[in-house]
C-alpha cells in the first residue's frame, strides 16, 4: 500500500522551536517524530510513501533520504505554496493506484493501521477516518457515527454549544482512489473543511473508526513534553533508541557520568553526553546527543536538544533546550523554551 505524510506546515504552535527546525524533525525521544511514522508504516507494509514539503523542506529531505533505512521508498512533492492537506494530496494524485493512507507528519500516533484499513474495506468506505477521544474538541475536527460506523455528522473545530461530540478526526485517512475526483485542482482544499462535508452532503460512504490507541497531537510546548514521558511510561510501542543499562534508564554510547552525580528515572541519555560533579538528571528527562549537564546543575522533566548545555548550578524544571544553545550558570528557569539567537 502506498501513503503521503504531510510534512509542508510551518508549526507555529511549536515556536521558537521551530524557526529553524521543521516541525516533523522536531525530536520524540531523540529521534525526529516523522521518522516514528515513517517506522509505524512500515510495519504495516506500506512501502511507497510520498512527503510534501514547504517550509525548511530540503532539512526533511536531507534527513529523510529515499528511506531505504526503514525499507520504504520515499519521493517528494515540493509545494510552493500551501495548498491545504486534501489539496496537497490532489497535486500527487498520479502517485496513488489503489486504496491508499494519508497521515500528519507532526503527530504521534500507534495505530493498528492494519486493522483500520480491513474495517475501511469491509465497509467498501470510499474515506475512513481514525477517531480518538479528546478532553478539549474545539482544536479538532468531531464525528457523529452510527451504530454501523458510518459518519453521520461532521465538523470542524467546533465552538460553544455547537460541540457535539468528543471523537475527534486524528488526520489519519483511508481512502479510494475516486475520491481524488472530487477534490478540485490549483485551489487550496482541506480534509476537514471541504472533502468530508461534501461526502456526507452527497451521502458518500465515509466511515470512521473510534480508536483507543495512543495518538497526540505536539502541536503545543504542553503536549511536546508529555509526548516524551508518555514514551518514557510506556503508553505506547515507540521506544528510545539506547540500551536500557538499567531499569527506566537508557543510555547511548560514549556518555561521562561523574561518580558523584545523580541518575533519577525515567530518562534518556543520548551518545557523547557528559555529566559533571554534582549535577542531577532526574525523572522524565530526556538528554539528545552531545548533551552537557555542568557541576552542579539540576535538570528536571526537561529536553535537551542535541549539544545543549545546562550550566554550573543551574537549575531547569518543564524545559525544552534548543540545538546547542547554553542555560546560564546560576539560575532556575521553569516551564520555558531557551533557543540560541538565529532559531
Amino acid at each position: 500500500m502506498k501513503a503521503m505524510i504531510l510534512a509542508a506546515g510551518v508549526g507555529s504552535r511549536l515556536d521558537p522551536l521551530t524557526r529553524a527546525t521543521p516541525k516533523p524533525l522536531v525530536p520524540i525521544v531523540n529521534k525526529p517524530n516523522i521518522v516514528h511514522i515513517i517506522e509505524m508504516l512500515a510495519r504495516h507494509s506500506v512501502t511507497e510513501i510520498m512527503v510534501n514539503l514547504h517550509y525548511l523542506g530540503d532539512q526533511i529531505r536531507n534527513s529523510l533520504g529515499d528511506g531505504s533505512k526503514w525499507g520504504v521508498k520515499l519521493s517528494y512533492s515540493e509545494e510552493e505554496r500551501l495548498w491545504g492537506d486534501a489539496g496537497s494530496v490532489k497535486l500527487v494524485e498520479d502517485f496513488f493506484d489503489d486504496t491508499f493512507l494519508v497521515i500528519g507528519g507532526d503527530d504521534l500516533a500507534d495505530f493498528d493501521l492494519s486493522r483500520i484499513l480491513r474495517t475501511h474495506k469491509e465497509k467498501k468506505a470510499l474515506c475512513t477516518i481514525a477517531l480518538s477521544l479528546v478532553e478539549d474538541p474545539s482544536e479538532y475536527g468531531i464525528a457523529l457515527l452510527n451504530d454501523k460506523g458510518r459518519v453521520t455528522r461532521f465538523l470542524e473545530k467546533p465552538k460553544g454549544e455547537v460541540i457535539f461530540s468528543n471523537a475527534a478526526n486524528t488526520g489519519v485517512y483511508f481512502l479510494e482512489r475516486e475520491v481524488l475526483d472530487l477534490i478540485p485542482r490549483g485551489v487550496p482544499y482541506g480534509f476537514g473543511r471541504d472533502l468530508l462535508p461534501l461526502l456526507l452532503e452527497r451521502k458518500m460512504r465515509l466511515y470512521g473508526i473510534l480508536t483507543s490507541a495512543y495518538w497526540r497531537d505536539i502541536g503545543n510546548l504542553k503536549e511536546y513534553r508529555q509526548t516524551h514521558n508518555d514514551v518514557l511510561d510506556g503508553r505506547l510501542s515507540v521506544k528510545p533508541h539506547y540500551k536500557e543499562v538499567k531499569k527506566f534508564v537508557w543510555m547511548g554510547k560514549d556518555v561521562e557520568i561523574d561518580e558523584t552525580a545523580t541518575i533519577e528515572y525515567p530518562v534518556v541519555i543520548g551518545n557523547n553526553c557528559r555529566i559533571e560533579a554534582g549535577a542531577t538528571v532526574a525523572e522524565y528527562s530526556v538528554l539528545a546527543d552531545g548533551a552537557v549537564v555542568e557541576s552542579g546543575a539540576t535538570v528536571r522533566q526537561s529536553v535537551l536538544w542535541p549539544e545543549a548545555a545546562v550550566m554550573r548550578d543551574t537549575c531547569i524544571e518543564r524545559c525544552v533546550v534548543g540545538r546547542a544553545c547554553r542555560v546560564k550558570s546560576n539560575a532556575s528557569l521553569f516551564d520555558g523554551v531557551i533557543v540560541t539567537p538565529r532559531a
